[in-house]
């Protein structure tokens, strides 16, 4: 699209988002008009009910009970897909309106997760844009970033905090002491959890955010299969205390890295020492930090949610459009993308937080070691809590650097045992 006179913009999906878009198209008309040099001008709207009050006005807009029949609109040059979901409607939209030489703007990284190579092969193939840096991070413009701002250097590493519920939920954990299940209790009540908060808690949107970031990172179709996944239910009050006692605080963090065997996709809780940056990125704040050959790591926070930022994003992605800039979609063109072999978890080599829960009888602590020791893992520290024969007590210990596997095979000896009366946890302690 060259630079015109008017960029004509249809929305699909007017929840906090879509409101959102409307909300800055309709407060900075001038000011987008000087810095793009068109206007930009928001003709056509789909959504569940044409009736609600959104806070913002409707009048004189095309309405579509139909998403995809808006996308067919010859009065809409681009679409704005803000309705979310991997499948149905949100694709069908997509995929229609690239296929009529229209370009996309999305927030739904589920779809990208999914869908993302394909529907980046269809945009190529019509010569429009695929956009959606409200996709990952929220207001943060880290595919900007990752895209064009770093293009200069091969990343070897990129990760962060990028799932705002669980941030909160392990801040006030921290914070209060409370246990994971009163916390979230919590933020549903505060808005910031939903009624159903598996998506967040399980880690599942944080790993299809982490699986754009891969593919923007390393020029590899996105691979949402190959993330493994485990959310924070299991993270415990005595597990934050202590992490702190050792100096550490636990974040859930979506980490990408190119190792020997292949590209490490991860999302778990990780211990991080508290003296770095990302330990000290709280409540519903989202972090990404990028490893670069030539500019080392770049940090990036902001808010990684809500209606501001994310609308925000959505209308930087405009403002490219209606300026002409334009880059492949994950950073290289279909045709270079890589395919990359995966790095099993099984192999990652790192250091362990493990807690146990035993019976405190002779013998124990020395069978515990043992363990270990045919595992070849080496304990760098070891805490008992509490004193009883009758009654479980917490076995606390740190592990040097081990390979995930003998870890898990560790464990699983452990729990065996006569005098375990719970299963073993286990959190990864990440080098940062």
């Amino acid at each position: 699209m060259n630079v015109t006179n008017k960029v004509k913009i249809g929305v699909a999906g007017l929840g906090t988002v879509g409101a959102g878009v409307l909300k800055i198209i309709n407060t900075h008309s001038e000011l987008l008009r000087a810095r793009t040099g068109t206007t930009l001008e928001i003709t056509a709207v789909s959504g569940r009910n044409q009736n609600k009050d959104r806070g913002v006005s409707l009048e004189g807009l095309t309405w579509y009970d139909n998403a995809v029949d808006l996308a067919k609109d010859p009065d809409v040059d681009v679409v704005l897909e803000l309705i979310g979901g991997s499948e149905g409607v949100a694709k069908d939209l997509c995929v229609t309106a690239l296929s009529m030489e229209k370009h996309v703007v999305t927030a739904n990284k589920a779809l990208l997760a999914i869908h993302g190579t394909e529907l980046a092969e269809l945009a190529e193939k019509h010569n429009v844009s695929l956009a959606y840096e409200a996709a990952v991070a929220g207001g943060i413009p880290i595919v900007k970033a990752l895209r064009e701002g770093l293009a200069g250097n091969a990343i070897s590493r990129v990760y962060g905090i990028l799932n705002g519920t669980c941030n909160y939920i392990l801040t006030e954990m921290e914070e209060t002491g409370g246990e994971f299940g009163s916390i979230l209790q919590d933020a549903q009540k505060l808005g910031y959890a939903e009624a159903d908060p598996s998506f967040d808690v399980d880690g599942v949107d944080t790993a299809h955010k982490l699986a754009i970031l891969t593919s923007l990172a390393f020029g590899t179709p996105v691979d949402f299969n190959s993330v493994y996944i485990e959310g924070i239910r299991n993270v415990t009050a005595a597990d934050i205390a202590a992490a702190e006692e050792f100096g550490y605080r636990i974040k859930l963090l979506g980490v990408s890295r190119r190792t020997a065997e292949g590209i490490e996709q991860r999302v778990h809780p990780c211990m991080v020492c508290t003296d770095t940056a990302i330990a000290n990125v709280s409540n519903v704040f989202n972090a990404v930090v990028a490893d670069g050959d030539f500019v080392d790591s770049t940090v990036y926070v902001g808010r990684g949610a809500g209606e501001g930022p994310t609308a925000s994003a959505v209308v930087a992605d405009i403002v490219d459009i209606a300026m002409d800039r334009r880059c492949p979609t994950f950073g290289v063109p279909i045709k270079e993308m890589t395919p990359l072999p995966t790095a099993s978890i099984e192999n990652h080599v790192g250091c362990y937080y493990v807690c146990l829960t035993v019976y405190d009888r002779p013998g124990v602590i020395a069978d515990v070691s043992a363990v270990f020791r045919d595992e070849d893992i080496s304990i760098e520290s070891l805490l008992q809590r509490g004193r009883s024969e009758s009654e479980a007590v917490s076995v606390v210990l740190v592990t040097h650097e081990a390979q995930e596997a003998a870890v898990a095979r560790a464990l699983s000896k452990i729990e065996n045992f006569a005098h375990s009366v719970a299963t073993p946890r286990m959190i990864r302690i990440v080098s940062l």
